[in-house]
């Protein structure tokens, strides 16, 4: 018999190219996967487009950008630090706890920011602040799609 593809009746190959792209179980789906990544990119470079084209000074660009990273950093700090103690891998509790703190800061200085940016205008508030929520819950979520994926394919 030929190991040709072709040569092969076509509901063999159908079988062969579903085995192919078969998900693991528990692995998001690829759209989810795609989805999560589109939108942690569009909020990171919506939110970095406006600071850029921001007309306010460079020390305040700095503290805009050192927030978003920080939040970005607490948000998946935090969202490893819980589905760690789901799965039963230890974690201190100082490190869980700074984690929470380091995210409630991180939208803290967010909204103060914002409160007190009197060169910024009302819809320009809102459109960092929703990108800023976008951003850190798209980082969570490509997070937690890495891990899943990552899990579904070692228990093979």
């Amino acid at each position: 018999m030929s190991n040709d593809p072709a040569a092969l009746p076509e509901k063999a190959r159908e079988e062969d190219a579903k085995v192919e792209f078969e998900r693991k179980e528990g692995e998001p789906t690829s759209a989810f996967k795609g989805a999560s990544w589109a939108a942690l990119f569009i909020g990171v470079a919506a939110y970095l487009i406006g600071l850029f084209n921001a007309t306010m000074e460079l020390n305040e660009k700095g503290y805009y950008f050192a927030v978003l990273v920080f939040g970005l950093y607490s948000a998946v700090s935090l969202q490893k630090a819980v589905r760690d103690k789901e799965e039963g891998i230890p974690v201190t509790n100082i490190y869980f706890g700074i984690s929470w703190i380091a995210l409630m800061i991180s939208i803290l200085l967010i909204g103060i920011g914002l409160y007190n940016a009197g060169s910024i205008i009302l819809s320009e508030k809102g459109f960092y602040g929703m990108a800023f929520v976008l951003s850190l819950f798209a980082a969570v979520t490509v997070q937690k799609n890495i891990r899943d994926t990552q899990r579904a394919r070692e228990r093979d």
